[in-house]
């Protein structure tokens, strides 16, 4: 039914060929995909009819209605042929691993429903001291024996409720025989296969360990080749183990090809793909990576052409490209410098300690700001209290902002006219030689 499903979806366009089968990788563009789709669909036709078929032999044996013995052998054997095909037709598929999984945990379901239906028939049978037949045949006698009679009494049943326990069974026992159906497998067959998949599962895990283990060294002969490059020795080799399990994930002998052959791949695109991403404190694009160490060969092939370090304008010649573009390029490659770099002989200070506080204000215009201060109102004290206070008001100075000569004029009670007045004669006194002396020095030319 999974497979039937999986066929839906993708007539539907609920998913691609590519979600379903093992064959195909996600990120390889130049697949046929039409031709994986035509054959998955006629495989999967060829596994209905036969699956439909094997179903209608198997419903006609268990009515058994005019069938001799012979016919019957004929009929059964017939069946385990069909089952034999459907079991290579399905394997030829080469699902992906999620796809079996989801048959295999939906078998364990069926599983966990059986063993609870029968450990409910367990403990009813228990609850009377008879198994199913001795109580099927109690209600046909409709008495009970008189050893059971015992036991009757000692459980206080009547043949009502062992009547009901019996239905109970028999309701139990009917829901097994709907799995059954559903699933294609007796309880017993059904158990037997998820054991066989739990050892098959165990030995898969224990020949995937050995093979990890047995190709570490290759991870770390691939990772020596990728030092220097922003990655410390032991992150690469993680990286490169990474690689190594998904290699063996996806690894199928079936094919031909030593495991050695398929891995370094896999190892060299986990090693690569980890510098592009973690190498560099700001991430660069993989084709921008690719670009810079074209740039970086480019410019060592000059410096040893030339005998000394190209410009821009050289490298830019030399690769063909835009000016603009070989700027933006090395401007890209610059590596960042940690602000924990120590600097000096005795390497007792750090760079982010000589690195300016924008927020925090610099000594020199602190010190220059309170003399300012200082002298602004020593000047502004030599004039009257009423012009001190118009110029402090217009001015915002020892105030949390300006005002306008109206503002000013409601202050006073008073126009804006007499309050232009009043400032332009303060003003007038300030630029008197003998105060305007002390501001001059604060003046920016």
């Amino acid at each position: 039914q999974e497979w039937f499903g999986l066929a839906d979806q993708l007539e539907r366009g609920d998913i691609s060929i590519r979600d379903i089968l093992e064959d195909l990788d996600e990120e390889d563009n130049e697949i046929d995909e039409e031709r994986y789709v035509c054959h998955f669909t006629t495989e999967v036709d060829k596994i209905k009819k036969l699956y439909a078929e094997t179903k209608r032999i198997s419903e006609r044996l268990d009515t058994q209605k005019g069938l001799t013995e012979n016919r019957k052998k004929l009929l059964r054997n017939k069946v385990e042929a069909n089952k034999k095909q459907l079991f290579n037709l399905l394997e030829d598929l080469n699902l992906k691993t999620k796809h079996i999984e989801k048959i295999v945990s939906q078998l364990r379901s069926f599983l966990a429903q059986v063993e609870r239906h029968e450990r409910e028939n367990e403990h009813l049978c228990h609850s009377v001291n008879m198994d199913s037949k001795e109580m099927r045949k109690v209600l046909r006698e409709g008495k009970l024996p008189r050893a059971t009679d015992r036991k009757k009494r000692k459980h206080k049943l009547t043949l009502d409720e062992i009547k009901s326990i019996d239905k109970k069974i028999r309701h139990n026992t009917k829901q097994i025989q709907h799995i059954e159906r559903l699933c294609g497998l007796s309880a017993g067959d059904l158990k037997n296969a998820i054991t066989c998949i739990d050892k098959g599962e165990q030995k898969a895990k224990i020949a995937k360990d050995e093979l990890v283990r047995s190709n570490l060294r290759l991870v770390v002969s691939l990772a020596k080749k990728y030092t220097n490059r922003g990655l410390q020795f032991l992150d690469l080799i993680q990286e490169g183990n990474i690689g190594l399990i998904k290699a063996v994930d996806k690894f199928e002998y079936q094919r031909g090809y030593k495991f050695s052959t398929y891995a370094t791949w896999w190892i060299r695109q986990a090693i690569t793909r980890a510098i592009a991403d973690q190498a560099r404190t700001i991430r660069i694009p993989v084709h921008m990576i690719e670009t810079i160490n074209k740039l970086i060969r480019t410019s060592r092939y000059l410096v040893q052409e030339i005998g000394r370090e190209p410009t821009p304008e050289e490298i830019a010649e030399k690769m063909e490209l835009p000016l603009d573009k070989v700027r933006k390029v090395l401007k890209i490659a610059k590596e960042p410098i940690s602000l924990e770099t120590p600097i000096g002989e005795e390497e007792d200070s750090h760079l982010g300690d000589f690195i300016e506080d924008k927020k925090i204000l610099n000594p020199v215009d602190a010190v220059v700001y309170n003399d300012l201060t200082e002298k602004t109102q020593s000047v502004l004290a030599t004039l009257t209290p009423r012009e001190e206070k118009v110029l402090r008001l217009r001015f915002g100075i020892g105030v949390k902002a300006d005002h306008t000569l109206e503002e000013v004029g409601k202050d006073f009670d008073v126009t804006r006219e007499r309050i232009r007045q009043i400032e332009a004669k303060a003003l007038r006194k300030l630029r008197h030689p003998i105060r305007n002396k002390k501001l001059k020095s604060f003046v920016e030319y």
